[in-house]
């Protein structure tokens, strides 16, 4: 079995004291370039790699960021997730997830299991948290919250205008010649639900046309619930030509109702998604959405994160939502 090189072997073997090879690991401090180049060279000799986090512990560091998603299988949520990886590849802090599943007692307690691991810092992806807690977290640690709008916390609320992008969903189908507009809302205690209802309304009403609440529908997000969503639709009316669905997710589940009933996308019912989800690109037909930046975000959460960590001066991105066309809407008929 091969033995672990140490920091005291690579200080033997280029002839200098211990100290000198962690000035030069760390950076902490000058030191001769004849030294300098030795330890380097030691280290390559030996396949030294340092314990970065023993280094870290050393520092009054855990070099971990805390992660409090709601779904960790979510799609949506991924995609956060992913760049969150993205932005922190290369630094030595690694990502700690914990799922809050939409309940507020199951994020308290994540946030309180991660920072009884020492995390250096945290992300928080939406929720139902309250907000006084979240403004409490922040004075003992950098945070990052995506997906709300905190009075106090500007400054570390990652989010975008969901009543303008549901405001274009709904316009780009009064445009094609839609005026009976169906509505599939995510939970509407949710914040950015609310908001998208509340785009799909303004754009509705300032086309003069009617709004009519039997068109609108609560969902959960979920595909599941966008297929009971159409049943329940159905069950009310069937005088509709097109559908905003808050999230993609549901509006992939309205798709699959409509297919069992023979009814065609575009053809009979255009349809309109929201967040741009990897998938829109690949379902028959491919769906027109509003793009919701997920991986932009997760890579600006990062990026922020790390700039606080290291007492630097940071402004977080203003990201906008974007109306993507494709073919699952057409004129109406």
């Amino acid at each position: 079995m091969r033995e672990t090189v140490t920091l005291n072997h690579v200080a033997r073997e280029a002839g200098v004291s211990p100290s000198t090879v962690s000035r030069v690991i760390n950076g902490t401090a000058q030191v001769a370039p004849e030294k300098h180049k030795a330890v380097l060279e030691a280290i390559q000799r030996l396949g030294y790699s340092p314990n970065v986090l023993a280094k870290g512990l050393a520092q009054g560091k855990s070099l971990s960021i805390g992660v409090v998603t709601q779904e960790i299988s979510s799609p949506f949520y991924g995609e956060i997730l992913k760049g969150i990886e993205q932005g922190l590849d290369g630094s030595p802090y690694h990502p700690i997830f914990a799922s809050g599943h939409w309940r507020a007692d199951r994020e308290k307690e994540a946030l309180r299991v991660l920072s009884g691991r020492r995390v250096d810092a945290m992300i928080v992806l939406d929720g139902l948290v309250p907000e006084r807690e979240l403004l409490l977290l922040a004075k003992s640690m950098p945070i990052i919250v995506i997906g709300r709008r905190i009075k106090g916390m500007e400054r570390h609320c990652l989010d975008i205008d969901h009543t303008q992008g549901a405001y274009m969903g709904t316009r780009h189908l009064i445009e094609l010649g839609h005026s009976r507009i169906a509505h599939i809302s995510g939970p509407l205690h949710n914040k950015a639900a609310h908001d998208r209802y509340q785009g799909y309304k303004k754009a509705i009403q300032e086309a003069g046309l009617q709004l009519d609440l039997d068109l609108v529908v609560e969902g959960n997000f979920t595909e599941q619930s966008g297929v009971l969503a159409m049943d329940a639709l159905f069950s009310k009316t069937r005088n509709f030509t097109a559908i905003l669905g808050s999230n993609d997710q549901m509006a992939f589940g309205a798709k699959l109702a409509l297919y069992r009933r023979g009814i065609r996308v575009p053809h009979d019912i255009s349809l309109v998604g929201f967040d741009d989800l990897p998938g829109c690109s690949y379902m028959t037909p491919p769906l027109t959405t509003v793009r919701f930046p997920t991986l932009e975000f997760g890579r600006e959460a990062a990026r922020v994160i790390l700039l606080m960590l290291e007492n630097r001066p940071y402004t977080l991105h203003n990201f906008q939502s974007q109306l993507i066309v494709r073919e699952s809407t057409a004129l109406l008929r």
